[in-house]
């Protein structure tokens, strides 16, 4: 079992930046990938950005040049960097983790960017 905590969401102006960070505890040694989903009102969960064990990383299209995720190993947390930030970046961010057993999920936190 992995358990997820998410942080660092809020509301902030158009062109603001955030940073999301997710704590993984548990079997941690067992994760193949971390990343972010998000799902904005009435829409589905879409894929933001992933880091795989090896430190390669992928992103949506809408959100390259200026998200950045990164992590740091030794506090098993994954971060979000949010740069030149939109409306319609507006949505629930999760974290989530993928094992060979799995995906966890974390609670989900709201950012909200008004224009």
């Amino acid at each position: 079992q992995v358990q997820l905590v998410e942080s660092g969401g809020g509301l902030v102006q158009a062109g603001g930046s955030l940073r999301l960070s997710c704590a993984a505890s548990g079997s941690v040694r067992s994760i193949n990938v971390m990343g972010w989903y998000r799902q904005p009102p009435g829409k589905q969960r879409d894929l933001v950005a992933r880091i795989f064990r090896g430190g390669t990383t992928s992103y949506a299209d809408s959100v390259k040049d200026r998200f950045t995720i990164s992590r740091d190993i030794d506090k098993n947390t994954v971060y979000l960097q949010m740069n030149s930030l939109r409306p319609e970046d507006t949505a629930v961010y999760y974290c989530y983790a993928d094992r060979v057993l799995g995906t966890s999920w974390g609670q989900g936190t709201q950012v909200t960017v008004s224009s």
